[in-house]
C-alpha cells in the first residue's frame, strides 16, 4: 500500500477553509524606505536605547510573566486614566485580543459584524472561530451608512460590532453622531461594541473617558501599543466594566505577555513624554502631508486621522510599481475592496523619509506608462 503523500495528510487533517483561505501578506521590504504598515518611524533615542538594554538585562527570563504582566496592567490603566468601574486586560497585540473576544463571544448562531473597508482582522478571526462575520460597506466618502449599518443590527444581532475609530485603512473618523445612534443600536439587541482605537495617538477623539457613563456598560475599547512606538513589543490592551473584562480574561492563555514586553512597556510608559513627542512631530508631518498631497495633480486625499493618508490616483498599480522602483515601499489597497479603487495607503514617516515617498509619488505620476512589448 502507497504511503500517503504530505499533500494527502493536508487535505485530509486540516480544514478546508484554512487550505483554501491566503496568509496575512507581508511584503518584504529591505533596501527601501519603509512606509506601508504605519509604524511609528522614530527609534529611541540612543540614551534610551541604553538604559532599556541595560533593564532588559536585569529581568528574570526563568520566571513566569505572573508579577510584571499585573504591573502593566496597573501602569497603563494609571497612564490611560481608566474610567472607574473599568478594568483592562493585555493581550499580544490587538489581534490576540480580537481573537479572545471571538473565542469568547462563540455562541452558538453568534454574528460579527463591521464597517468594509475595514481592518482584515475582525473577519479572519471571526471565520476561524467558527462566528458569522457581516460587512456593512461604507458610503463612498468612506462614512458609515446609517440606514445599511442600523439595518444590519437589527436583522442579525451581532454579538460583538468592531468600529475602528479612527479606521483602517481610511484613516477617518466616523461621524460621532452616526456612531453614537449604532452604540445605541447594539445595546437594544444585547450586543457588545469595541472601538478599535489603535490609532489614539493621532486622534482627537477617543470613547475611553465615556465607557463608565451609564448605557455603556456594553462598549469596550481596544488600544495597541504599535502605534505609540512599540511595534516590535507587541502589546495591546482592551478596556471596559470591570465584570465583562473578568469574563473576557477567561479565555486569555495564561503568561501571554512575556517579561521582556512587559518591562519594555513598564520601560516606554515611564518615558511616555518622548513618545508623546514623537506623536507631536507624526502629527505635523502629516498636516504637512495633507496639503502637499492635495497640490498634485490627479490626486485624491482623504481626512486622516491617523498615522497614514489614504489617497486615490489614476492608476494606483503603476503608481505603486513606480514608487517601490525608486526606493519607497507604500501599501497598495485597491484591491481589498471595490470602494478603494486605485487607492494607495502612506504611512506618515520621518521629515526626510516623506520627502523621498512625496518625490517618488510625484514622479511615478509623471512617468509614461511601460512599453508591455510586442503580444503574440
Amino acid at each position: 500500500m502507497t504511503a500517503p503523500t504530505l499533500a494527502d495528510r493536508i487535505a485530509r487533517t486540516l480544514r478546508q477553509d484554512v487550505q483554501s483561505m491566503a496568509a496575512y501578506a507581508i511584503q518584504p521590504s529591505a533596501g527601501l524606505v519603509k512606509l506601508d504598515a504605519m509604524e511609528n518611524p522614530y527609534p529611541l533615542p540612543p540614551a534610551l536605547q541604553r538604559e532599556l538594554g541595560e533593564r532588559l538585562g536585569r529581568v528574570a527570563l526563568n520566571r513566569y510573566p505572573a508579577q510584571c504582566a499585573a504591573d502593566v496592567a496597573y501602569a497603563l490603566a494609571r497612564f490611560v486614566a481608566l474610567p472607574a468601574g473599568c478594568r483592562l486586560m493585555l493581550g499580544n497585540g490587538s489581534d490576540e485580543l480580537i481573537d479572545l473576544l471571538s473565542v469568547a463571544c462563540d455562541v452558538p448562531g453568534a454574528t460579527v459584524l463591521a464597517p468594509l473597508p475595514g481592518f482584515v482582522m475582525y473577519e479572519t478571526s471571526a471565520r476561524l472561530r467558527g462566528l458569522r462575520f457581516v460587512g456593512v460597506p461604507l458610503t463612498a466618502g468612506f462614512e458609515l451608512d446609517e440606514a445599511a449599518m442600523l439595518d444590519a443590527i437589527a436583522t442579525h444581532r451581532p454579538a460583538l460590532t468592531y468600529l475602528a475609530w479612527p479606521n483602517n485603512p481610511t484613516a477617518n473618523l466616523f461621524d460621532e453622531r452616526i456612531v453614537m445612534r449604532v452604540v445605541d443600536a447594539v445595546r437594544a439587541q444585547h450586543g457588545l461594541v469595541v472601538f478599535d482605537e489603535a490609532y489614539q495617538p493621532f486622534s482627537s477623539k477617543t470613547f475611553l473617558p465615556r465607557l463608565a457613563e451609564p448605557g455603556h456598560e456594553h462598549v469596550l475599547v481596544m488600544r495597541t501599543l504599535s502605534k505609540f512606538g512599540l511595534a516590535g513589543v507587541r502589546l495591546g490592551y482592551l478596556c471596559g466594566a470591570a465584570a465583562l473584562i473578568a469574563e473576557v480574561d477567561k479565555v486569555r492563555p495564561p503568561y501571554n505577555v512575556s517579561a521582556l514586553n512587559a518591562e519594555a512597556t513598564l520601560f516606554a510608559l515611564e518615558h511616555a513624554d518622548e513618545f508623546a513627542h514623537q506623536a507631536r512631530a507624526i502629527r505635523d508631518e502629516r498636516a504637512r502631508l495633507l496639503g502637499e498631497l492635495a497640490a498634485m495633480p490627479g490626486v485624491t486625499v482623504f481626512p486622516s486621522e491617523a498615522n497614514m493618508i489614504l489617497v486615490r490616483v489614476p492608476d494606483s498599480a503603476r503608481a505603486f510599481a513606480g514608487m517601490k522602483q525608486r526606493g519607497v515601499l507604500v501599501k497598495h489597497v485597491a484591491a481589498l475592496h471595490p470602494l478603494l479603487a486605485n487607492c494607495l495607503r502612506l504611512t506618515v514617516g520621518t521629515p526626510d523619509e516623506n520627502a523621498l515617498m512625496l518625490r517618488a509619488l510625484r514622479e511615478s505620476l509623471q512617468a509614461p506608462p511601460q512599453n508591455p512589448g510586442p503580444t503574440t
